[in-house]
């Protein structure tokens, strides 16, 4: 397998080829990030017959926010698609709730093969080149298996065995920039504007609105960090490691921001910066630290 985009693998959404299952098979309550309750199993009042979403576009005015920076990595269509061959839980009530149990499996694995193949891109990785195209090769097998084997999967040992591959390419993608070792660090709210984070261990960091204008954060471990309503106006985030869509979408930042080339700028945040130079200039601080503006 070489190594492609993520997309021409078939590991971003397709809403046009899914059933709606993330509006239908996960559970939300009604908070900042929900307008309202929804039982898993349950189709999202917004959920239409074709399986759009009536308010797609209107989404962080509505109240549903939570849904812009939700990411299957392509999990939706693989189950829709592959796993119960084009027959929707419409058609087929029978098969809604292995449907639905089946979604969260897969999003696993999807997300493992996502970030198997952003570590096969790197040519620092290459010593385990080989290990990581037979875990992305096992992994993309397992997400072929009939809905019954994938019920009955243990994803989480099968996560283990890949994160000790993941861990070792993110060693190796860092080596020689003595990056802080911040993994799982409590830096909700931080302020970090303009910190040298290059090649910073952030994996599982909780940087909840915290201030990174202007961070250098090029090639940090960003697995699993928690950038909801972070700063990101003018940070260079180019060659951070295993950053997802995901998590940009859940941050904040302007047209300084420098991002990977597999990713995109999120739409909302041309809203929510004045200008692209607005990040280089001094700003008031904020009278709270541990916001999470959306």
């Amino acid at each position: 397998m070489p190594a492609t985009h993520p997309r021409e693998l078939g590991l971003t959404a397709d809403c046009e080829n899914c059933f709606g299952l993330c509006c239908v098979a996960l559970p939300f309550s009604a908070s900042a990030d929900f307008a309202v309750d929804k039982e898993a199993g349950q189709p999202c009042h917004n959920l239409r017959g074709d399986f759009r979403c009536s308010i797609h576009d209107r989404l962080r005015d509505r109240g549903f926010p939570g849904c812009t920076v939700f990411d299957c990595f392509g999990a939706g269509q693989k189950v829709s698609q592959v796993t119960f061959e084009g027959r929707s839980w419409r058609e087929a009530p029978e098969t809604a709730a292995r449907m639905y149990a089946v979604f969260p499996v897969m999003r696993q694995l999807h997300e493992l093969l996502w970030y198997l193949a952003e570590a096969l891109t790197l040519e620092a990785a290459e010593p385990i080149h080989v290990a990581l195209r037979q875990a992305f090769d096992e992994t993309e097998r397992l997400t072929r298996e009939p809905a019954g084997a994938l019920e009955r999967l243990d994803v989480a040992a099968h996560r283990a065995g890949v994160n000790e591959l993941l861990l070792r390419t993110s060693e190796l993608a860092r080596a020689g920039l003595k990056g802080v070792e911040r993994r799982g660090a409590d830096l909700i709210g931080a302020r970090l504007r303009g910190a040298r984070l290059r090649g910073a261990n952030l994996r599982g960091a909780y940087l909840i609105g915290a201030d990174l204008r202007g961070a250098d954060l090029r090639r940090a471990d960003l697995i699993g960090a928690d950038l909801r309503g972070a700063d990101l106006s003018g940070a260079d985030l180019t060659g951070a490691v295993f950053l997802t869509q995901a998590q940009l979408n859940a941050a904040r930042g302007d047209a300084a921001t420098r991002l990977p080339a597999t990713l995109t700028r999120p739409g909302h945040w041309a809203e929510e910066t004045s200008d692209p130079a607005s990040s280089h200039r001094p700003r008031p601080a904020r009278r709270s630290s541990r916001g999470r503006r959306r």
